[in-house]
């Protein structure tokens, strides 16, 4: 073999080693693109999931709270009710102290005035009878009085508990409409941006559950959504081959 044909050789092994290292380069270049891609991907992931676990928390946080404070307004509701039946108790016991006291000291009076006169003894003790019946009617209208208020009392405390439960109660739905709104309209933003058709399919079908409990809790979903949006669309089918029949087959369809 000549210089020259030794020459050429070589330069073509070292343009050969040359371009295989090129080769080699780019190749390793897109893994490491790929890879980085992967690692972003699962890293946005890891994002979102912490994310929701936050605001999960953050939720049940809330929740614990309202329901706190709603055991908090109930005992300060009962004890309001309580006070306001003590207190009206207490007011029924001294009408009737009272009433019991003044029949007692109007009946003392007129047993005075009949000691002056012997001649009137059986008027007296009608009168002592009469003043027992007015001394136990006292207190029968007495104990009455202190019932009614006692039992109007009770039914305003519990028509007031009632309705701060009921008020309670719609501002909870209303705080989980609200959330769940929000997190359909995550969804949606995510279905719109999404391109993996997996990913997609799943989303939609938490889409789907969350517009479920929106509509339970009274919710619409957002306007101009289209249910569906992201999916591929389906390529068209074939048609059904036809089977072939000898001629004058009786039991052949190929018609």
């Amino acid at each position: 073999m000549s210089e020259e044909e030794s020459s050429v050789l070589f330069s073509l092994k070292e343009l050969m080693t040359i371009e295989e290292d090129r080769i080699k380069t780019e190749e390793e270049d897109r893994q490491k693109a790929q890879e980085e891609a992967e690692q972003a991907r699962l890293e946005a992931e890891r994002q979102a999931r912490e994310a929701e676990e936050a605001r999960k928390r953050a939720e049940e946080e809330r929740r614990q709270m309202e329901e706190q404070r709603r055991r908090e307004e109930q005992a300060r509701l009962e004890a309001i009710q309580k006070a306001e039946v003590e207190k009206a108790r207490a007011e029924a016991e001294q009408r009737a102290r009272l009433e019991a006291m003044n029949a007692q000291q109007a009946h003392e009076q007129k047993l005075k005035a009949l000691e002056q006169d012997e001649g009137k003894k059986k008027l007296r003790n009608l009168l002592i009878g009469g003043g027992i019946a007015v001394v136990l009617a006292a207190s029968v209208a007495g104990f009455l009085v202190y019932k009614d208020q006692q039992e109007t009392a009770q039914r305003e405390a519990a028509n007031q508990a009632e309705q701060q439960r009921l008020k309670e109660e719609a501002a909870k739905k209303e705080r989980e409409l609200k959330a769940k709104l929000a997190q359909i309209e995550e969804l949606q933003d995510k279905i719109a941006n999404a391109a993996d058709p997996a990913e997609i399919k799943r989303l939609q079908d938490k889409l789907a559950a969350a517009q479920e409990d929106a509509k339970d809790l009274g919710g619409k979903p957002r306007p101009g959504y289209r249910p569906g949006a992201g999916k591929p669309t389906p390529g068209p089918t074939k048609p059904t081959p036809r089977p072939t029949c000898a001629p004058g087959d009786p039991l052949c369809s190929d018609i």
